[in-house]
């Protein structure tokens, strides 16, 4: 079994709702166990700034996939829940956008799947939820703790759990 670290987002719709049931998905499809769950937090949106704020949260998962089967259930999830990766644009409005960060201590780069997730020390958005449930955890040689130091998390907000 691998420990996997992934991050959820979404700005369209009832995205909290939407977590709940990619995050039961990603667990039955995956035969995964869920560990960890973060917070979910409000986030300014990134890349392209004309657009509703973000949901955002991460979740750590015990699954017997690999990282590229894991990939292909992450991507089927979110084409269940809505997103239509040749129909959007990049960095754009979506129901549902579920990233790989991170898969053991594997790292790979390939085509389809880079190992961790290259941009993860420049996205607070990533690295706030991931610091509530795995600070000390040492990913591409940091600590998400020392990670998130480096950056600005201004307007990002932690929103009151759901009942």
């Amino acid at each position: 079994m691998a420990h996997a670290l992934i991050a959820l987002g979404g700005n369209v719709g009832d995205v909290r709702a939407t977590f709940r049931k990619a995050i039961a998905n990603i667990c039955g499809m995956t035969q995964a166990a869920l560990l960890a769950r973060s917070s979910d937090y409000t986030t300014p949106p990134w890349g392209d700034v004309a657009q509703a704020p973000f949901i955002n949260a991460c979740i750590e998962i015990d699954t017997p996939l690999d990282p590229h089967a894991l990939l292909f259930v992450l991507q089927k999830v979110e084409t269940k829940f809505g997103r239509d990766r040749g129909r959007e644009r990049r960095w754009g409005p979506r129901t549902l956008d579920l990233d790989l960060i991170a898969y053991d201590d594997v790292s790979m780069q390939k085509p389809e799947l880079t190992l961790p997730h290259p941009r993860l020390f420049e996205r607070a958005f990533v690295l706030v939820p991931l610091a509530e449930i795995s600070p000390e955890r040492v990913i591409g040689g940091r600590s998400v703790a020392s990670a998130l130091a480096g950056l600005s998390t201004e307007g990002i907000e932690r929103l009151p759990d759901l009942l």
